[in-house]
């Protein structure tokens, strides 16, 4: 696993103090009192660790979730929904970045490990929390997936308020990409002293946890690939792709270009892997070997994994990334202590490829 750092040095750690250790790779710095604590359970893990506090957003209500009921679904859901419910991140549900239409989809699966259970969503419109619809499929219906259309009605018919969910940061970096697609077009480009608001954000959030009795959750969720052709579905609602539980072993969760996931079946092979005895680094790490692997040694993409095994062992490692950022951030809380980590890319570029 990477570094570890306690909760109270958080905030301080990221905003660069003079007295904060920096990241290292490798084994964690390891407190008395973890040493002590007989047990590595209950823990809640999300799959960005971001500088700030937005780790320490999810995974607290995550965590004020689970005290509250008990329930470590609902714990992981909640958890995902403060990402789901934020118009400032443009990766993850409202505030998404479009389709190349300019219409916002959602994708989500979720996973209960004792009911040995699924659900999920795809292409999802006009529905702020995808997470809780993929929910009720799961616990409402003898199907693991709806789509489109058949998606959105279900979720109306269950109580959810269809809502607009391109706010205007995401339509106009959505207006600036159709702007710059061709000088041949009737679209004017932006003008020359454009502040530019960037290539289109992209990613997911996993979050996974395991409750004290060691039995194992997951839940992953998206606004997909921006500018992605309508319909388009990657990695996060497929069961055993972007998300993958086994309640005897573990969970994992993939972000990344989700087209080159679902080819591995990454989720299920890190599950799979650790069911064969290998820790959460040492699954995390060859699935993404099979990836390089499976595009000879020069894969022109970057996916993550995030793993956790009943036990509580946590990891995230990735194929490929910038080596200033030095690999992956993730977080994890127990005992409502966060903990923050950085796990390692197998390929570190100087630039980026993509």
């Amino acid at each position: 696993m990477g570094m570890k750092v306690g909760r109270r040095g958080f905030l301080k750690q990221f905003l660069g103090a003079a007295a904060a250790t920096p990241f290292l790779t490798g084994a964690p710095f390891v407190t008395r009192d973890l040493l002590r604590r007989k047990s590595r359970l209950p823990v809640i893990v999300t799959s960005r660790g971001k500088r700030g506090n937005w780790a320490e957003k999810v995974l607290t209500a995550a965590w004020k979730a689970y005290e509250k009921t008990g329930d470590m679904m609902e714990a992981v859901i909640a958890g995902a929904n403060v990402v789901e419910l934020d118009p400032e991140d443009m990766s993850v549900g409202y505030g998404g970045i479009p389709n190349e239409e300019g219409v916002v989809q959602l994708d989500s699966s979720v996973m209960h490990g004792p009911k040995r259970n699924a659900g999920a969503v795809a292409a999802l419109e006009y529905i702020k929390t995808p997470s809780r619809v993929a929910l009720l499929v799961m616990d409402r219906t003898d199907h693991v997936m709806l789509v489109g259309e058949g998606a959105l009605r279900f979720a109306l018919a269950h109580g959810f308020k269809k809502e607009n969910l391109l706010t205007d940061k995401a339509r106009e970096i959505w207006l600036r990409w159709k702007e710059n697609l061709s000088p041949n077009d009737d679209w004017f480009p932006p003008p020359p002293d454009d502040d530019g608001l960037g290539g289109p954000p992209h990613g997911t959030i996993n979050v996974l946890g395991v409750d004290e009795e060691g039995n194992v959750f997951g839940v992953t969720t998206t606004s997909g690939l921006g500018f992605k052709i309508p319909g388009r579905v990657g990695d996060s609602p497929i069961i055993g792709a972007g998300l993958y539980v086994a309640n005897d072993v573990g969970a994992a969760g993939a972000t990344g270009r989700g087209e080159e996931v679902i080819k591995i079946c990454g989720s299920f092979l890190v599950v799979e892997n650790m069911r064969r005895g290998m820790s959460p680094k040492q699954a995390v790490e060859d699935a993404c070997k099979r990836l390089i692997k499976l595009h000879n040694g020069d894969p022109r993409f970057s996916d993550n994994f995030i793993a956790v095994n009943r036990e509580g062992e946590v990891y995230r490692g990735g194929v490929r990334g910038l080596k200033k950022y030095g690999g992956p951030e993730y977080a994890a809380i127990r005992n409502g202590n966060l903990e923050i980590y950085r796990g390692e890319y197998l390929i570190k570029d100087e630039k980026p490829i993509w």
